[in-house]
């Protein structure tokens, strides 16, 4: 297997956010070929389609398929943008690219607007994201004053600028139409689609939009492994071939909760999920792995025994009953709360909806006040069906997937866990019983 030459983060290597240290591994090289030989777009997408480079947002959709859905002929105004709003819990690779390799996103949105005929770029990066906006900022700065940005780039007649804009901190700007409607000024709701942002997005202009990963990846995967030798040059073969069938390359996990080492692991695709945990140090304190949730707090739970037996990738995950997500895995121990962590994340939804949704505005609502009132001892179990039946009708039943993601961790939870709950609800019944009898006595 060939060394991963993909988004690596080079802590180690003194101020590795500057121009400079960026270019002394090749950077901005990819964006210089491709405008000064004139490159047909068609070629880079048919590069990024052999890579297999799928968005590493969270959906997974194909890159070289959505950057081929903007109609690149059409007159007028077209924009790349790049969603930076990294807000899943549990999430926390996008803000390390923005702090320590800035510059392989600015080339990786160049190279994409200079594929869809886009010149206008814009960044739209997380409220609390404040180093990683500064560093953006003189990233950019740096990038203008090379001529990398601007007019004319290397002489080839295309003009690309890029922008950051930094959000107000809401979850619901993840969604990619929602983050359109905040850049323009207006309150953050998810738009109905159709129709889609690559023939009304920004401004009502054509827009592709992908995350901060899959843009920093582009520049490696054209550069190719050998570091732009003719048979590696914008084939995308040297990506594929790092990956599984289903996705191709590296891919950056971020590994927080209840191991020794967290952080952020950049490993190639279809790695079996034990090696992931043991790069991470394994559970902390000795202790027993009980569950993991692989993708971010959206998607499903698994209990330690399915997740052991998963590597990290798309199809083995949805395998095991779960999805690949953004990458955040999230490792809970053996003496882990399941229906407290549960209402935490439920709390986390009810305040992150947008309200335009009836079944999400009120559902998450229910969802939440249902939980706490079972972990106060309040609880019954009724409550555990009425759980099921609210997170079902929310299911599938609002404009964008914050519904869904409040509703699917609630459906895996009481399916892998029910018996905590069951336990609580018990607990909490024979409470009230000791307490009637002492008052009963008392009078």
């Amino acid at each position: 297997m060939r060394e991963c030459r993909g988004v690596c983060l080079p802590r180690e290597h003194a101020r590795c956010w500057t121009l400079e240290a960026y270019r002394r591994g090749g950077g901005y090289r990819a964006l210089e070929r491709v405008l000064r030989e004139k490159v047909e777009p068609g070629a880079i997408i048919e590069a990024l389609k052999t890579a297999n480079l799928r968005g590493r947002g969270g959906a997974g959709f194909p890159a070289a398929i959505k950057w081929n859905f903007i109609p690149r002929a059409a007159e007028g105004q077209k924009y790349v943008v790049c969603n930076s709003d990294e807000g899943e819990p549990g999430t926390c690779k996008d803000r390390d690219i923005l702090r320590y390799n800035p510059h392989a996103l600015i080339e990786g949105m160049a190279i994409g607007g200079y594929v869809m005929g886009a010149s206008v770029g814009y960044n739209y990066m997380r409220g609390e994201f404040w180093e990683p906006y500064q560093r953006m900022e003189a990233a950019l700065a740096e990038a203008r004053a090379a001529g990398l940005l601007g007019e004319n780039l290397f002489g080839s007649g295309f003009d690309f600028t890029l922008h950051n804009h930094l959000g107000a901190g809401a979850y619901i700007c993840g969604e990619e139409t929602a983050l359109l409607e905040s850049l323009e000024g207006k309150k953050g709701e998810p738009r109905f689609k159709p129709p889609f942002p690559a023939a009304f997005g920004l401004y009502g202009r054509p827009t592709t939009i992908n995350n901060t990963e899959t843009f920093a990846s582009v520049p490696a995967i054209l550069r190719g492994a050998a570091g732009e030798a003719d048979g590696d040059w914008c084939s995308g073969e040297w990506f594929r071939d790092l990956g599984v069938d289903n996705a191709g390359g590296v891919k950056i996990f971020s590994v927080t909760g209840h191991v020794e080492r967290p952080g952020n692991f950049e490993i190639t695709l279809g790695t079996p999920f034990a090696e992931l945990l043991e790069m991470a140090g394994g559970v902390w304190k000795g202790r027993r792995l009980k569950a993991v949730i692989p993708g971010g707090s959206s998607v499903p739970v698994l209990p330690a025994e399915n997740i052991m037996r998963a590597n990290m990738d798309y199809d083995s995950l949805q395998q095991a009953g779960s999805a690949l997500g953004a990458g955040s895995v999230i490792v809970m121990d053996e003496t882990t709360d399941m229906a407290a962590v549960l209402e935490r994340i439920a709390l986390f939804y009810f305040e992150e909806s947008c309200g335009q949704c009836t079944p999400c505005r009120e559902g998450t609502g229910w969802l939440h006040r249902i939980l706490r009132r079972i972990n106060a001892g309040r609880g019954s179990r009724a409550d555990l069906d009425t759980l099921l039946d609210v997170a079902n009708r929310i299911e599938g039943r609002t404009i964008c997937a914050l519904g869904d993601a409040a509703a699917w961790p609630v459906q895996s939870f009481l399916r892998h866990f029910r018996h905590e709950f069951e336990a609580k609800v018990e607990a909490g019944d024979a409470n009230i019983a000791d307490k009637t009898a002492a008052a009963i006595r008392a009078a």
